[in-house]
């Protein structure tokens, strides 16, 4: 029932100009990262392995997001909430991801 709910809330995630796409079903969901929105250009190893290993699995986690970042094939995060969440709990991952994603994306863009 709260399936759609939850990816209404991240594909608002869309305007910060790292996140490419966003995927999954029921609870499991995915966020691609990309290097340009237009073209879904992805990163080279090394940056993926600075921006997932380097600074978004450990920044999640400091505020309080457990989730996996991940580069086996495109750099996702990947999100997998209990399936009590509600409302509350999709804004507030939302209200971790968004700062983080944009600091992420301000690293790499410069």
């Amino acid at each position: 029932r709260k399936e759609g709910e939850l990816r209404e809330t991240l594909e608002r995630l869309r305007d910060i100009p790292i996140v490419g796409d966003v995927r999954g079903a029921g609870f499991f969901q995915a966020i691609e990262l990309v290097k340009d929105q237009e073209t879904k250009e992805g990163f080279s190893d090394e940056e993926s392995e600075d921006l997932l290993r380097g600074f978004l699995s450990g920044e999640l986690y400091r505020r309080g997001l457990i989730c996996r970042a991940d580069d086996r094939g495109d750099p996702v995060v990947q999100l997998a909430p209990p399936l009590i969440s509600d409302t509350e709990q999709f804004e507030e991952i939302a209200a971790v991801l968004r700062p983080v994603l944009t600091e992420a994306w301000d690293r790499i863009s410069k």
